[in-house]
């Protein structure tokens, strides 16, 4: 039988790291996939995870299964972190989480869970839009549609398209939006544009669905939650898909959730009895160190003041090689103005680099990017930095 299967395309990020890893080259960067290295080029572990996890190492009593939902303590301090202490949303128990494993995870449940219960909505992403949003929904058996986000030409965001098209859809739709650094542009809304578009999804009906995965990378915990916060505030049902990957740094521990809001109680616990039986079928029920990590610091005020510290030097950093990238390029002479890199947040910048010019990085330099020209900004390192510089010159 298997003779008759046929190879799948690459991945256009994991390939790109495959492609990486097999590049002889002492000195290659790889400036593609999303994970977040420190001045050194490593990925660390951070001081409030291993303390954390010394805590789960010596208080842990049993390795039995987790509900079908999760973990409990986890998905009660979700809550809070996604929407606010006070929000109106959790006085009135109009929400429920379920872990999830990973962001990723947390969307494809959601995806399952329009397909299978509010009757196949069409899905609209932006343009762009990271790579695995149209294959997560269309794999659920969803028609996906694109609105514009991007304008190439001013390198910021195309508010007015954006909202023109958002304004066409109706109750049979959902938009996908990112909550915060937006991936792959870095480019996100303001806060009034943020109201502006609550009132296009009160006006015509859409569902939104927040991709809410760097919570913590473009400003702060609290700032970046702003746009969903105030979402939640004026409309009566909303999903959000979460990760931990990124902001806890826990990339290989799958660590997400997926929250549903409701117009009352009732409506959410509906919501929540189709969630567990859509994971059940699925993979039954998530695995459980993750989610211990993030509850023993979310639960410990001294954890979670270190977590909101070494989450801050993050950021600063990221900022820090922004600005260090669009200074280096000006001093290399490369043409053009690139204080769009530093207006920029989150991990990601497209750079504006073309196909042609990311093709020669890689060929030349041992310098992968993804084909859109995005870049991992949080990748840059003081090491890196020039070789970078003089390439991007060199195929400028």
């Amino acid at each position: 039988m298997f003779e008759k299967i046929e190879f799948a395309p690459a991945d256009p990020i994991l390939g790109l790291n495959e492609a990486f890893r097999a590049d002889p080259r002492n000195d290659k960067v790889n400036l593609g996939v999303g994970v977040y290295k420190d001045e050194a080029g490593q990925t660390p572990v951070l001081n409030c995870v291993k303390q954390a996890e010394a805590r789960i190492l010596a208080d842990q009593q049993s390795k039995s299964y987790l509900g079908i939902d999760g973990h409990v303590q986890y998905r009660a301090l979700v809550q809070p972190l996604l929407l606010g202490e006070a929000h109106p949303v959790l006085a009135t128990k109009r929400a429920h989480t379920i872990q999830a494993p990973g962001g990723t995870g947390a969307l494809r449940i959601a995806g399952d869970f329009i397909a299978s219960c509010l009757g196949g909505k069409k899905v609209w992403i932006s343009n762009p839009s990271w790579a695995n949003h149209r294959g997560i929904f269309e794999t659920a058996g969803l028609e996906v549609g694109e609105y514009r986000y991007y304008d190439a030409a001013a390198k910021a965001l195309n508010f007015d398209a954006m909202l023109a098209d958002l304004d066409q859809l109706g109750a049979d739709d959902v938009v996908i939006l990112h909550g915060c650094c937006h991936n792959p542009s870095g480019i996100d809304p303001t806060l009034a544009q943020w109201q502006l578009l609550a009132q296009s999804a009160k006006r015509n009906g859409w569902l939104p669905l927040f991709d809410f995965a760097y919570q913590g990378f473009a400003q702060d915990v609290e700032s970046d939650a702003a746009g969903l916060r105030h979402f939640a505030s004026e409309l009566p049902e909303l999903l959000v898909a979460n990760s931990f990957s990124k902001n806890f740094g826990l990339y290989n521990e799958r660590i997400g959730a997926l929250t549903v809001i409701a117009a009352e109680q009732e409506g959410a616990d509906r919501a929540l009895s189709q969630v567990k039986r859509i994971v059940r079928a699925n993979y039954s029920n998530p695995p459980s160190h993750g989610a211990e990590v993030v509850a023993t610091i979310l639960a410990c005020p001294q954890l979670k003041a270190l977590w909101l510290e070494e989450l801050a030097q993050m950021c600063l950093r990221i900022r820090r090689m922004r600005t260090e990238l669009a200074d280096g390029l000006l001093a290399a002479g490369v043409a053009g103005d690139f204080s769009f890199i530093e207006a920029q947040n989150g991990m990601f910048s497209f750079s504006g680099l073309n196909k042609a010019q990311v093709a020669r990085l890689k060929e030349e330099f041992g310098i992968y990017i993804v084909g859109s020209g995005r870049i991992n900004v949080a990748g840059l390192t003081p090491d890196n930095l020039p070789k970078i510089i003089q390439a991007i010159a060199a195929v400028s």
